[in-house]
């Protein structure tokens, strides 16, 4: 028995290190290999040129019904977040007006990182590699106390453009993805055709894991870790040039990333490398079950000024 014991745990070790050795690593292409943008030089809103009419008049033709479903999750104290953020609410009566109408008024002060909380849009002043931004902007030249002179996400404007879901825990039969899966090439190009669909140049692309299930639920397990695209996943969906990408977990990418070396690489192959926008703790549950794979995706940023990112309350019409 022993014997047996010991040639399983050899086995057992020796196939951890074989997906260890197999991890995909990534390193970050020189400034020289990814700059100017595609989308030219000193350009700051990278995917969102996709937003053009034709991209809204292609997302109208899919609405069929009028059904709205609401892709963004309420903001509140019990929503899981970062240890390094916050989301404090705190409502005031401010006054009650004397005339005979007896207006009263109420109001709140809201407390919180609101670039980063809740249903989050990743805008490109986010992520760096080491100085740089996308399009090659200098962190240094355009970082300020009271926000960035470029890249704001208040350049990005409003969005509306064909959706697609891809359902890889339908994929793989299951109400959520183990918790460091990481989602391939295979995985997406599987998942689509079993949906029959395809995806075009300008989609938001959203990805469903099962992970919205543990929201202000079991907050310390969905902030600990969580399945998502790897590195091969985010470059393949790059070459298919959407307007986002988007899931229902807190990075979009798996976390941690399989290799111990690197960290959150599919935010710096999106945001800085190929400037595609990040749309971080979708709500999903609904677009899942109703197997809704195409629809109408409407989102907007908050216009703040010279901010990493926003708060959204993105919404699927169909």
């Amino acid at each position: 028995m022993r014997r047996i014991t010991l040639g399983l745990a050899v086995v057992v070790a020796l196939g951890s290190m074989t997906v260890q050795a197999h991890a995909q690593s990534w390193r970050p292409p020189t400034e020289s290999q990814r700059c100017p943008s595609k989308w030219g030089a000193n350009d700051q809103r990278g995917s969102a040129n996709h937003m053009k009419p034709a991209t809204v008049l292609r997302a109208a033709q899919l609405i069929k019904t009028g059904e709205v479903i609401e892709l963004g999750h309420v903001l509140s104290a019990d929503m899981p977040i970062s240890s390094t953020r916050r989301f404090d609410l705190h409502t005031k009566r401010t006054f009650m007006n004397p005339q005979s109408n007896r207006r009263g008024s109420n109001e709140e002060v809201v407390l919180s990182e609101m670039g980063q909380v809740g249903t989050q849009f990743d805008g490109f002043a986010h992520q760096t590699i080491e100085n740089g931004l996308y399009n090659c902007f200098k962190l240094d030249d355009i970082a300020t106390r009271t926000g960035f002179t470029k890249l704001g996400v208040e350049n990005v404007g409003s969005l509306m453009t064909r959706g697609v879901l891809i359902d890889v825990a339908g994929l793989k039969g299951v109400d959520i993805l183990p918790d460091t899966y990481e989602i391939t090439p295979q995985d997406l190009q599987q998942a689509l055709q079993r949906q029959n669909v395809s995806v075009q140049p300008g989609d938001a692309v959203i990805i469903h894991t099962g992970w919205g299930r543990l929201w202000a639920k079991e907050n310390a397990r969905f902030m600990k870790s969580c399945p998502g695209i790897g590195v091969a996943a985010a470059e393949w969906l790059v070459k298919q040039d959407p307007m986002l990408v988007g899931s229902d977990n807190f990075p979009v990418e798996v976390s941690p990333n399989p290799d111990p070396l690197i960290s959150a690489p599919v935010h710096q192959i999106m945001l800085v490398v190929n400037g595609i926008h990040l749309l971080e703790n979708l709500k999903l549950d609904e677009l899942a079950a109703k197997r809704i794979y195409q629809f109408a995706f409407v989102m907007q940023p908050l216009k703040l000024k010279g901010a990493t990112g926003s708060t959204v309350a993105p919404m699927a019409i169909r």
